[in-house]
């Protein structure tokens, strides 16, 4: 399915119907890696979270919305998360979720560049993640039209004042401030 363009256009039509494409949560997954001690890297994900894909006629017409609720957060410790939904690192009952919205897309073959405004802790900053397109196909269960992407990129969660950290005595800290965003989104056509 591609999106109708006029035939007198040098733009190449997207492989997507226009219009708003809705997240499929069940196969899809907002995860996240973080070097601790400066040894290991502890990995983790968000359960619940919404997000939309607006397709237009070009690539610079396309739109990703994102909201996650920071309560789902799983990094299989149950202790730890509860410290996760703190002021130290969240602050929860001021600001329950973190947003994502697109403000460009930059196109490739089969690789885009998707820039936004991230939002964490009431701060508000640019991110770019690396895209992947990887195609569309029906989905057999319910005749539905998916598409599917993966994106990486990375944050300093210190640019959004999560800044908590134990110091090892060695001039190291306990935590990076470094923070590696890895998604996998399978959207359904409208």
């Amino acid at each position: 399915m591609t999106a109708s363009v006029s035939p007198t256009s040098d733009v190449e039509p997207l492989p997507l119907v226009a219009g708003t494409w809705s997240v499929d949560p069940a196969h899809s997954s907002v995860n996240f890696q973080i070097r601790h001690l400066g040894v290991t890297n502890v990995r983790g994900r968000f359960d619940s979270f919404d997000a939309t894909l607006t397709v237009g006629d070009t690539v610079e017409s396309v739109a990703v919305n994102a909201s996650i609720d920071l309560a789902s957060i799983n990094t299989n410790h149950a202790d730890r998360d509860a410290h996760l939904r703190t002021t130290d690192f969240f602050d929860l009952e001021k600001h329950p979720s973190m947003t994502f919205v697109s403000t460009s897309v930059t196109d490739g073959d089969n690789e885009y560049e998707l820039a936004g405004n991230l939002t964490i802790n009431g701060v508000t900053k640019p991110v770019t993640l690396d895209v992947e397109f990887y195609g569309v196909d029906t989905y057999p269960i319910d005749n539905r039209v998916r598409s599917g992407f993966a994106a990486t990129g990375e944050i300093h969660r210190g640019d959004f004042g999560i800044t908590f950290n134990m110091p090892l005595g060695t001039g190291k800290l306990a935590l990076a401030d470094k923070v590696k965003i890895e998604l996998d989104f399978q959207f359904i056509a409208p």
